[in-house]
């Protein structure tokens, strides 16, 4: 259960970049409120500042304008020391892993703890719980290149958790992995913020892994927040136009339907030339299975009928009963088996 004490809070928050011949602003006006416990995501477009934002947290980026508060403190006023401090307690991952070559991955997770001046000892007895919680208890004398990419990211994230954080910042953690791995590093994040309570932002340009595991999203579209939510209401009704972009423009082939899920949908007296099927799929984008079907055209006028089978995807499923309800279209939910 996400506790409502915010952990992160950034009011009024702008960053301009000084070019050669102009002034770039890669955010402005952004405001955002992330909540201990949480698992946050920001997402939006290439280009849209989503990394830029995610330096700003923890100040590696100095915001331009605009103020960070981390647990409570102005991440502005703290001295070198303080702020390096509190630096300590985000820890961040990367799209590219970011492991020192020359080090093994028992190594490379000691290396912040050394930064740190942890005890040698502590340090390595440390770096082996860590390698445990994240799988990899065996591959503690391996080098980055004798590893797989997945295997790559889980030391990045066994190494972001060693100085303790309060917060796992990942920035395009799995963009570089394939769909399987990436499924496998969001259910060990999903573990690490229940099992450890570390609050996680994950900052991605990638719908299916905001919806496999945040709690709550922001969508950024050209330097601003263009919506914040929870995500079922963010997905379900999308208010902006990058959310419904970015919503609604997935691949939705597919080769076999499964689902256990049926809506029968009544026409009583819509016109028969509209195409209520076809533009909820193309509106939710979502595929549906016609199980049943007594409709007649009386006048130009639908009367009768469909029961479809639905996705067992929840998410889909309250998308499609959005959209019925939203457009006036008779419909519940069909218990029974239809013969």
């Amino acid at each position: 259960m996400t506790s409502r004490k915010p952990i992160i809070e950034i009011v009024n928050m702008g960053k301009e970049f000084q070019g050669k011949d102009n002034t770039v602003k890669a955010l402005e006006n952004i405001n955002l409120t992330i909540y201990e416990g949480e698992i946050f995501g920001i997402i939006g477009l290439s280009g849209a500042g989503k990394s830029t934002l995610v330096r700003c947290m923890n100040f590696l980026e100095r915001p331009t304008e605009g103020t960070v508060f981390f647990d409570g403190a102005d991440l502005a006023s703290l001295s070198k020391k303080e702020l390096l401090k509190a630096r300590q307690s985000m820890g961040m991952i990367f799209q590219q892993f970011n492991l020192l070559m020359q080090r093994t991955a028992l190594e490379n997770i000691c290396f912040p703890m050394e930064i740190a001046g942890v005890a040698k000892k502590d340090a390595r007895k440390r770096a082996q719980e860590l390698l445990e919680i994240v799988g990899l208890e065996d591959r503690a004398g391996a080098y980055p290149s004798q590893l797989s990419g997945g295997q790559k990211q889980r030391i990045a994230i066994a190494r972001a958790l060693a100085t303790n954080p309060k917060v796992l910042l990942c920035d395009e953690a799995t963009s570089a992995l394939d769909p399987t791995t990436t499924r496998s590093i969001l259910s060990l994040l999903k573990k690490i913020n229940k099992s450890l309570g570390i609050t996680v932002v994950v900052i991605t340009h990638e719908m299916k892994v905001i919806e496999e595991i945040c709690n709550r999203v922001a969508i950024i579209d050209q330097s601003n927040i263009a919506e914040v939510g929870e995500m079922e209401e963010v997905f379900v009704r999308p208010k902006s136009k990058i959310a419904r972009q970015l919503i609604f423009s997935r691949d939705t082939h597919i080769d076999s339907f499964v689902g256990e899920h049926k809506c029968r949908i009544i026409f009583d007296g819509r016109t028969s030339f509209e195409p209520v099927i076809a533009n909820m799929v193309l509106e939710c984008k979502t595929p549906v299975n016609i199980l049943f079907a007594d409709t007649k055209d009386i006048d130009g006028k639908a009367f009768g009928q469909m029961v479809i089978q639905l996705p067992d995807d929840e998410l889909s499923r309250k998308r499609i009963y959005a959209y019925l309800h939203s457009n006036k279209i008779a419909h519940e939910e069909v218990k029974d088996d239809v013969e």
